[in-house]
Parts: structure tokens; sequence; C-alpha cells
């Protein structure tokens, strides 16, 4: 079964939810297995490892909006480690450029205010 991205109602899910939470859920895993089975093949075991951090998260949580949080906080995370791993590559060695001559100066004696 392929999920189609364009083709999704929102107003359906939401009704879906109200009135038949075990159907709505049962989509909701057709419909994530799907995507995941649309990926490249080299990633879906990890795909599929992360709906399962992300499914214990919310199984963890005593609210939607608790899974929310806490799956934002994950997102969060990821995003910070992924940065740090970004920065590391593109970070550019300082360039080595030959040391200047310091100038000197001579310092010059001010009379004292008294």
């Amino acid at each position: 079964m392929a999920f189609d991205v364009d083709h999704f109602d929102l107003d359906e899910w939401q009704r879906l939810a109200r009135e038949d939470p075990r159907e709505f859920e049962r989509r909701r895993q057709a419909a994530i297995r799907a995507v995941i089975e649309q990926a490249p093949p080299e990633h879906q075991a990890r795909l599929l490892r992360l709906q399962s951090c992300i499914d214990l998260e919310r199984r963890r949580a005593k609210t939607p909006l608790g899974a929310t949080v806490r799956l934002q906080s994950m997102m969060w995370e990821r995003f910070t480690a992924l940065r740090a791993a970004l920065l590391t590559l593109t970070r550019e060695e300082p360039a080595t450029q030959p040391e200047q001559p310091r100038q000197t100066a001579k310092v010059l004696p001010f009379p004292s205010a008294d």
C-alpha cells in the first residue's frame, strides 16, 4: 500500500481519531509502514528503528500534548547532534600564514597631572 502525502485528508483523519480510535491507529500504522517501504532499502531498517523510538515515546507520555513535547525534544536532540557532526566535518583548518614581524614603538612619557 503506497501512502500519498498529496492526497492526505486531515479532516478525515481527525474525524477518524474522534469517532474510531482503533481504526485511526490501524490506518496510522499502515501509513507509516507504507512510507517506510517507499524509502530506499538501505534506509528502511534505520527508519523502522526511529519509528520504534517514536512509538515508545508516545506510549510513555500521559497525554497527546506530552507525547508532542517528548517527540519535539527527541527531534531537537537529533538535530543538535546532526549540527555538531556537520560543523565538525565543515570546520576549516586555520590558514597557516607566516608570522608577521612585530612592530615596535617608542613609549612616550606623559607628564603627571599633579
